[in-house]
């Protein structure tokens, strides 16, 4: 069975077939999903088809493009959603530079990122990280409010202890930098950080050197499936809306760049999903 760990099947391009599609999910081989919320409105469906479907989870969170939508009153409310057993992540949350550029809002987004890193900390849940033209904000922010360490405050063994890793341990958050898109030496770094890669169908592009260099160099246990669909569909569905039956494109790919099979991917990538998001069953 396969983990698509980032679904978005609250989008409009969804209306036609969304109930009948999210329903037979499991019978095509896709044991479990998280649709991942990017605003209020948006966290708000993700609950909703988690309260109706046993095989889809909730992420509660606010993307960088949609912070407008944030405050006091409704990051409360967001707090009060990470108490519910189906909510397994926080997220959307990040940076994206690519569309705002200017240094009012990137600080705005800079800003709500940290709190909703503090909320992934007190709720003990792990976050889903969107970074998109932000990589050195991205990784300086969770290494500030996000680091893991030893018990002692030393961080030299933390890589050997990330393969043990859950979504968080004592008052530190870890988590998967959701559709990858940055050079395989950042990857390493977030990896030692304990962080997951979240791998979906743009490896299958031709033209996707960096990922597919990324994906070769580090462990598949750090290596997440997903989707982000309707987005991103994979080779040879690419412009198509995407959902999560494509995943299969993206294992066959990943084994290929592996030399292995592709129930050995499906088996790790399942186990490592399960791993961070402990509140899954």
């Amino acid at each position: 069975m396969i983990f698509e760990t980032h679904a978005h099947y609250d989008d409009e391009k969804f209306d036609i077939d969304r109930e009948t599609l999210i329903a037979s999910l499991p019978e095509k081989g896709i044991g479990r999903v998280i649709n991942v919320g990017a605003s209020i409105e948006t966290t708000r469906a993700a609950i909703k088809f988690a309260e109706r479907y046993d095989h889809v989870y909730a992420a509660v969170g606010v993307h960088p493009s949609d912070i407008c939508g944030l405050n006091e009153e409704s990051y409360s409310w967001l707090k009060v959603q990470t108490g519910w057993e189906k909510t397994v992540a926080i997220g959307e949350i990040g940076l994206d530079y690519y569309w705002d550029k200017e240094l009012k809002v990137q600080e705005s987004q800079r800003y709500w990122f940290r709190r909703q890193l503090e909320l992934a900390k007190e709720a003990k849940l792990p976050v889903i990280i969107h970074s998109r033209d932000a990589a050195a904000d991205t990784l300086q922010i969770v290494k500030e409010v996000g680091r893991w360490e030893t018990s002692a405050g030393d961080t030299s063994a933390t890589e050997e202890k990330s393969g043990e890793m859950s979504g968080v341990q004592g008052d530190e958050v870890c988590g998967v930098i959701h559709c990858y898109s940055y050079s395989p030496e950042l990857a390493k770094e977030f990896v030692k950080l304990g962080y997951y890669i979240g791998v979906g169908g743009v490896v299958t592009f031709k033209n996707a050197k960096k990922l597919k260099e990324t994906v070769q160099q580090i462990p598949l246990e750090r290596i997440l499936l997903e989707t982000d669909c309707p987005y991103m569909a994979p080779e040879p569905n690419r412009g198509k809306r995407n959902d999560s039956t494509y995943i299969p494109y993206v294992v066959e790919t990943i084994a290929e760049l592996k030399d292995i099979t592709p129930e050995e991917v499906e088996r790790v990538t399942w186990d490592n999903a399960m791993k961070l998001f402990s509140r899954v069953r």
